[in-house]
């Protein structure tokens, strides 16, 4: 753990207090034994250290830096600095159409970017008054892939935090089942991230052949692997010894700095918004919202591998669903929302096919005309504002869209899980180890794409 605990004369740090930077002795630390560094200070010894960890640190997921106060071993303040990863996507969301704001804020929470792009689209439909419009198809489509999302954003979260505590085994295997959920991405929208596939209206193609064969073996081969992990970390002692009452916060501590998702399940209330406030027909599928009552890093870890199992419960729901729906619409039937033909994919795999483009140029002057303003230009939406939130795999994710009437949104902004949840980082870390700082945060799984924007 490289450290520093000074900056230079005159300079100022705008998340340690300048006592805590520009006084005192300045101890750099490359990762020797603490003895060494405590007999190395003598006399002069301090009652404590100021240590920077991170934003470039491996165990802090992403960019996040930690200024963390410490008496040898021990905790006793910890404070997040973040804004490394800020990109100015809400902004930039401003200066773009209706549409295009779908390939911004898929870039928001990367692991998660399903949930980004629904959140938006279902607030931008409520603006429009075109929520009932929606095929029923393109909403199967919609929970398929979020269910799908969720499932690999948990591997994630798993492998990571399985890494940084030493369970190699754990993240070797994580990662290898979330490439079999993004080849499943790439097949049914052509890309394994920022796919900008679900938009205001509906989602932008069709599944395409023998994408639900796919769905349904990946659906049968995790049911064989999802046990591995249980077989692997649920009684191991080593694993449940390193996670086991680390990063404790109960359920009172988790209302008052408004936690969601695992982390305030894993406290034992069962508040899932695809339950309590159902969107896309949530209501329609048989699931179970899980549930933990430990309150801690373990409980957390508990959570999340049995939602992967009630995600593919979901999973199997909607296939069999979207197999009697073959060439149903995906996309509203206003053609003042959507586009005058939809996307189909060429012969060799890449852009439009030649009937698409013999449809727009060559058969209507009137639909070619109509289809250069409706890229370009954008539709209106009234004005108003309106927020729809989702159930992401760290918590509620909202979209608070804001409309002037005009074809851009007037403002568009993302209640994050990561960022509110990243709130809990000293209340579970202070009074602990410098080691357990680390599970504390892996638990609560933050995306900095997320927290940042």
């Amino acid at each position: 753990m490289a450290t520093t605990t000074s900056t230079s004369e005159g300079s100022q740090d705008f998340y340690a207090d300048p006592s805590d930077t520009s006084q005192g002795r300045v101890f750099t630390v490359t990762g020797q034994d603490w003895d060494s560094i405590s007999q190395g200070l003598g006399d002069q010894a301090e009652e404590r250290v100021v240590v920077n960890m991170g934003p470039q640190h491996p165990s802090t997921h992403g960019v996040l830096r930690l200024i963390l106060e410490l008496e040898g071993e021990t905790v006793t303040e910890a404070r997040c600095g973040i804004g490394y990863l800020h990109t100015g996507i809400e902004k930039n969301m401003e200066y773009r159409s209706w549409v295009q704001g779908t390939t911004f804020c898929t870039r928001m929470d990367y692991l998660a970017p399903f949930h980004n792009e629904l959140t938006y689209a279902l607030g931008v439909e409520r603006l429009l008054d075109i929520e009932e419009q929606v095929p029923e198809k393109a909403q199967v489509m919609r929970v398929l892939l979020s269910e799908l999302n969720r499932i690999s954003s948990h591997l994630v979260c798993i492998a990571t935090g399985g890494m940084e505590i030493g369970a190699l085994t754990v993240m070797t295997i994580g990662f290898r089942e979330r490439e079999l959920v993004l080849d499943l991405f790439e097949l049914i929208t052509g890309l394994r991230m920022n796919h900008a596939f679900i938009r205001p209206g509906g989602v932008a193609q069709d599944l395409p052949p023998g994408a639900l064969d796919e769905i349904r073996d990946f659906v049968a081969l995790m049911k064989k692997r999802l046990p591995e992990y249980a077989a692997l970390c649920n009684a191991n002692p080593i694993f449940k010894a390193r996670l086991e009452g680390v990063g404790h916060l109960d359920l009172a501590g988790c209302l008052a700095l408004g936690l969601s998702g695992p982390p305030l399940r894993s406290a034992g209330y069962p508040w899932d918004l695809r339950k309590t406030q159902p969107y896309c027909g949530y209501e329609d599928y048989d699931f179970d919202v899980i549930t933990w009552d430990t309150a801690d890093s373990y409980g957390r870890f508990r959570v999340r591998l049995a939602e992967m199992h009630e995600s593919l419960r979901i999973v199997e729901q909607c296939a069999d669903r979207l197999a009697g729906l073959e060439g149903a619409p995906v996309m509203v039937a206003d053609k003042k929302i959507a586009w005058p033909s939809q996307l189909s994919i060429g012969s060799d795999g890449m852009g439009n096919s030649l009937d698409h483009i013999r449809h727009i140029m060559g058969e209507s002057m009137e639909a070619l005309i109509h289809h250069f303003k409706l890229v370009t230009e954008g539709f209106r939406v009234p004005a108003g504002q309106a927020y729809v939130p989702v159930e992401s795999p760290r918590g509620e994710l909202g979209a608070h869209v804001v409309s002037d009437g005009g074809t851009r949104p007037f403002r568009a902004h993302f209640r994050d899980p990561s960022f509110t949840n990243l709130q809990a980082t000293s209340v579970m870390s202070e009074g602990g180890m410098v080691a357990d700082v680390i599970v504390a945060i892996a638990s609560i799984d933050p995306v900095m794409g997320g927290v940042d924007r």
